[in-house]
């Protein structure tokens, strides 16, 4: 189905070790916001890791349908360009790359490879040219949302995560969000290690974003929700979404904690 990340049945673990995911299933349409909540060890971060296709991990059962094409057996590139993107929980420094020529690279990689009408399995289809962003209509182009989230024009000379805070790493994952417009998105604790301005910028950034797509927002708190508000909130245990439901389940556990929903769930 277009317009929809679907996830069906899916049972995944760490090769030649334990099973994590225990039958996970969810449809995400484009313009809807997930959270998914849950304690530490239920799953969350290898749902994400799963979804983008780590080689660490196998699926055993289940599907990723994206956009109506199957993508569980497709690499973390090949998924990338169908239009997914994952921002990292821990972004890693990578010395000597830069992070505006990878940046730009990354663009226009992706959109010569969606906008050719090419994918991955190789359909014969058409191979349209389209001209490639220059490194100064890539700046005209990033330095709007880089100032949005609080950086300065020398953010794209510095290498890839180098130096930077633990807060520049999460908003240099979404300025990565911004300029590649994937259908969906999966943010990983994009909350972690925060201080409330630069949660601020980040929220506004997402927010704000002038086109259409799908988030999973995985998250241990309700602070970020303040800024990007769900329709739907997950909450997962033992590798299993164990209840669904709005916006209000999250303030509910920002309350009561999730004793009130494990205490019946953890040995399930």
């Amino acid at each position: 189905m277009k317009n929809t990340l679907e996830i069906t049945d899916l049972y995944a673990g760490i090769k030649e070790g334990k099973e994590i995911l225990r039958g996970i299933s969810l449809k995400i349409k484009k313009g809807e916001i997930h959270a998914i909540m849950g304690p530490n060890g239920g799953g969350k971060s290898t749902l994400a890791q799963v979804l983008m296709g780590h080689p660490d991990y196998v699926v055993t059962k289940g599907t990723i349908v994206l956009n109506g094409v199957d993508i569980t057996k497709m690499t973390p590139d090949q998924r990338a360009k169908q239009g997914l993107f994952l921002g990292f929980q821990y972004p890693v420094e990578i010395t000597g790359v830069n992070f505006g020529n990878f940046l730009r690279m990354a663009v226009n990689e992706k959109f010569q490879d969606r906008h050719s009408g090419h994918t991955p399995r190789g359909t014969g289809a058409s191979t349209t040219v389209l001209k490639k962003l220059s490194p100064i209509a890539f700046r005209n182009t990033v330095a709007p949302i880089a100032k949005q989230l609080g950086f300065g024009e020398e953010i794209v000379k510095r290498f890839l995560n180098q130096g930077f805070s633990g807060g520049e790493k999460k908003k240099a994952e979404i300025l990565q969000l911004a300029m590649l417009k994937p259908d969906f998105a999966i943010l990983d604790e994009p909350d972690s290690g925060l201080d409330v301005d630069a949660l601020r910028y980040i929220g506004k950034a997402i927010t704000t974003l002038d086109y259409p797509f799908g988030l999973v927002l995985i998250t241990h708190y309700q602070r970020i929700l303040h800024y990007i508000k769900p329709q739907f909130v997950h909450i997962v245990v033992n590798g299993k979404i164990v209840k669904s439901g709005g916006a209000d389940i999250a303030a509910h556990l920002e309350e009561h904690g999730y004793d009130w929903i494990t205490k019946d769930k953890v040995t399930a």
